[in-house]
């Protein structure tokens, strides 16, 4: 967990050459006041440069600068995590960027954007949208969850869920896939051009070699036929391998899917089963009784009959349901069976590819001793002993080529499962589907705190579904601005309990700007505080707002900015005890 302690700042924005100190850990809810440009909302700014090196508000750099003193911009940040204390330090004329850890210095080596990359997700884990989505809610310059688009809601949640660690893990593989690619494509051709060049060699030993034509011959006739035979065996492979690929397309998906229903209708006639039974218990009582033992009162005979033409209708329909059920399941169980064989003729194939595989190297070996053999059949000469040295030295060579091969063609088939496994579709989907309920939960209890009684959904592809209590469906867009302010705190509070626990990204502090004074009534109001006042007691509330006559004395501590020579202030008052 962060624990935000201190922000600093000086000559920043309305801030003179003297130091603005905000203790963020000094109560546990801090209400901010002050006229327009005071400076309130500079504390924002301020965490916001000194963390991600920009402001909170749509502020270009140079304008951070105190225009009057133009000069030494310098804010500071203090945190802990865990047993460490933190200290993040950046300026303005002079440019400055400093990482400090307990009291040390970080190595300042790298470009400033991979300082700031190891600040970002190495330390605080958090990037510049997800501060904002966890810490801070505003009326100005914030752009609310809902209102992001699909992949940056995907990258808040990915933030919060701390799964961005398998795509930095996936682009690790993607490009040693593309090393991998190259370096085949390397092999294959110098595969290509040793086996030319083994050809070549083959053609000169024949032609010079002056005896023992006939075994020469029959040597060369047996290589060539092994080499048929490994070309058809290849063949053969390639056809199974195609023949595999279509069978397998979707099988397991089908098979799974085929039992799932066959287990569903299983379950549907045992329940209509018990059901039947319960209908006849049912007739059997009427039939049976012309008295009802628990009221002590005559059975009227209409009644008698109309229950028991009920009873004799229902169970007929339940029995019509149960035989269609039935009927299902043999449909089913035919599938089952036509897939099934369709997994065996798989099983069968890559049996049969075994063991090609298992005689082309048998073929292999033996193509090497006949390849040996000609080399000795011929090496009388010395021109035949170094024509055969030659040859030896090349199938050496393309002998390591298909090792290589091999190695580095089963390297690249294991990074292809693993991107596949590293992929949006795969790994971090699945961690996503297991929080998306807990957070469509929370979302709902805050929405019903907030006293606003929709239902709110957030699927997998990070589209919102909200339905009222009547079932009509609505979107964000589609509710008032008080109303999608209750949205966008409930989606606030709902992430600072998602990243409480996942403590990775989880903080002390939150920021609500301004909150109080947009479009939140009466009851808004107090429904928000009902929550501010249930936060954990390690939270660090702070409250910007222009209505400090509404919300005085409702909050621990009380921080007013105004205007003194053109300088913002800031005046801190203890309200009440902690």
């Amino acid at each position: 967990m962060i624990i935000f302690t201190k922000l600093k700042y000086k000559n920043f924005l309305s801030s003179g050459n003297k130091f603005t100190t905000i203790e963020l850990n000094r109560s546990s809810s801090t209400l901010i006041v002050g006229g327009n440009g005071s400076g309130k909302s500079t504390i924002l700014d301020a965490m916001s440069f000194a963390l991600f090196g920009k402001p909170h508000r749509n502020i270009n750099k140079p304008q951070l600068v105190n225009t009057i003193n133009n000069k030494e911009c310098i804010v500071e940040i203090e945190f802990t995590i865990g047993k460490s204390d933190f200290r993040v330090k950046r300026g303005i004329k002079p440019s400055l960027f400093e990482i400090w850890k307990d009291d040390s210095m970080m190595n300042q080596s790298s470009h400033a954007k991979e300082y700031q990359k190891i600040l970002e997700q190495n330390i605080v884990k958090l990037n510049h949208k997800s501060f904002h989505q966890i810490v801070v809610l505003g009326s100005s310059s914030f752009i609310p969850f809902m209102q992001l688009p699909a992949q940056h809601r995907r990258d808040v949640i990915e933030d919060l869920l701390d799964i961005n660690i398998f795509s930095k893990m996936n682009s690790i593989v993607k490009d040693r896939n593309t090393v991998l690619r190259d370096q085949l494509k390397d092999i294959d051709y110098n595969l290509k051009f040793t086996k030319e060049k083994i050809d070549l060699q083959r053609k000169y030993i024949r032609e010079i070699g002056a005896l023992n034509q006939e075994s020469a011959k029959n040597i060369t006739l047996k290589i060539q036929q092994y080499r048929d035979q490994i070309a058809e065996m290849q063949l053969a492979n390639f056809e199974n391998t195609t023949t595999i690929e279509g069978l397998q397309d979707g099988l397991s998906e089908k098979l799974n899917k085929m039992h799932d229903k066959k287990t569903s209708l299983s379950q549907y006639q045992h329940q209509f089963k018990s059901l039947i039974n319960t209908l006849v218990k049912d007739t059997k009582f009427y039939e049976d009784n012309t008295h009802c033992p628990t009221c002590d009162q005559d059975i009227a005979e209409t009644v008698r009959n109309t229950k028991l033409k009920e009873s004799t209708t229902k169970a007929k329909e339940l029995q019509s349901a149960i035989d269609q059920a039935g009927e299902q399941m043999t449909k089913i169980a035919d599938t089952i069976h036509v897939l099934d064989l369709r997994a065996k003729d798989v099983r069968d194939r890559n049996a049969e590819i075994l063991a090609n595989n298992k005689s082309i190297a048998m073929l292999q070996r033996q193509m090497d001793d006949s390849d040996t053999e000609m080399t000795q059949l011929s090496g009388k000469t010395s021109d035949t002993a170094k024509a055969n040295n030659d040859l030896v030295e090349l199938i050496e060579t393309r002998d390591t080529y298909t090792e290589q091969r091999l190695t580095y063609n089963e390297d690249y088939s294991y990074n292809t499962v693993m991107n596949e496994m590293l992929r949006d579709t795969g790994i971090k989907t699945k961690v996503i589907k297991e929080y998306l309920p807990i957070i469509n939960k929370l979302v709902n209890q805050y929405l019903q705190t907030l006293d606003f009684f929709v239902h709110f959904n957030l699927d997998e592809a990070f589209v919102e579904t909200i339905r009222s209590r009547h079932r009509d469906s609505f979107s964000y867009d589609s509710f008032s601005e008080g109303e999608k302010q209750r949205i966008d705190l409930a989606l606030l509070f709902a992430w600072r309990q998602i990243a409480k626990m996942k403590n990775s990204v989880a903080t002390n502090l939150l920021v609500l700007d301004e909150t109080f004074d947009s479009s939140l009534d009466h009851d808004g109001v107090e429904n928000l505080m009902k929550i501010l006042n249930t936060l954990d007691s390690d939270t660090n509330v702070f409250v910007i707002s222009h209505k400090g006559e509404i919300l005085d004395g409702r909050f621990k501590d009380k921080i007013e900015f105004s205007k003194q020579k053109n300088f913002s202030t800031a005046v801190i008052n203890s309200v009440q005890d902690d």
